[in-house]
């Protein structure tokens, strides 16, 4: 029989360490759910900690009457659909050839992308260029400037270097293309990584607001987090009807509207966690 392993000290602090992080990092999340569940009376008088007091769902319904919110939650589905394919497609097809140690100006190449890491045109050149392309107050506007992120390129770049150079010579002996290569073989064996770096994609355009908020002038056309921003600044305490009418404080509908705006990403990262951390360790085998 195996010897079991000792609790070390070291192991006990890790573990107290790690529940203290995890607290912290979690209890914004349960505090905005308790605060958008709770009564008036309680939230008013500071007393909704972890667990909601009372149970209230004036708030949702209210927030969910607001003809803002459904519409520009489907604004915000349709940009991160739209963008999250065209972000991997570019992705996939830029990352392909760099990985290529025999492309032609690879190296000048790689050298070019990750010196924009470090250095940009800066916010105004960037909307002249977006002007000029007639792409204000469209979706493109959102999508096309950020086609390609650097770190992911350079991640799914990694990944596929380190597939074995044997499955290329095979098919290329078969007699396959490039794009055959790349769609057929290299595309199915990059799951863990496209997995990863699409979650990254994701949240980037669920919680974008600033870009959506210099490009956009169509109030019908703003995505849910700049209707959320609009939200959180307007003076609702100064509405007559929302104390006497609905028994709603200000805080409830602010903690309502973000939890509405959470819950596409709690669904969707306990599917792609499994991938995440393998995506991201692969991806980093070699530069």
């Amino acid at each position: 029989m195996k010897d079991k392993k000792k609790i070390t000290m070291f192991d006990i602090v890790n573990t107290l360490i790690m529940l203290m992080v995890g607290i912290v990092m979690l209890y914004p999340v349960i505090y905005v759910v308790a605060v958008s569940f709770s009564d008036t009376i309680y939230i008013v008088q500071n007393k909704v900690t972890f667990f909601p007091k009372g149970f209230n769902l004036d708030a949702y319904k209210m927030i969910l009457q607001d003809s803002r919110i459904p519409r520009s939650y489907i604004n915000t589905i349709i940009y991160t659909t739209v963008g999250l394919v065209i972000n991997l497609l570019m992705t996939i097809l830029g990352a392909y050839p760099l990985s290529k140690k025999e492309f032609f100006g690879r190296k000048f190449f790689v050298t070019a992308i990750v010196i924009t890491m470090f250095f940009s045109g800066g916010m105004i050149p960037t909307y002249i260029v977006v002007q000029k392309l007639k792409l204000i107050d469209s979706m493109w506007a959102l999508i096309i400037p950020n086609a390609i992120w650097t770190t992911e390129l350079l991640i799914l770049k990694s990944f596929y270097e380190s597939i074995s150079p044997s499955l290329y010579e095979a098919a290329i002996v078969d007699g396959a293309s490039e794009y055959r290569i790349l769609f057929k073989i290299v595309v199915p064996l990059s799951k863990p990584a496209l997995a990863s770096i699409a979650l990254f994609y994701f949240m980037g355009h669920w919680n974008s607001y600033f870009i959506p908020f210099i490009y956009l002038n169509s109030t019908n056309k703003y995505p849910l987090q700049v209707v959320l921003r609009d939200m959180l600044i307007e003076n609702t305490a100064s509405n007559p009807n929302l104390m006497t009418v609905s028994q709603i404080t200000p805080e409830a509908m602010k903690n309502a509207t973000i939890f509405l705006s959470m819950i596409p990403v709690l669904l969707l990262y306990p599917f792609a966690q499994k991938y995440f951390a393998k995506g991201i360790m692969l991806g980093s085998v070699k530069g």
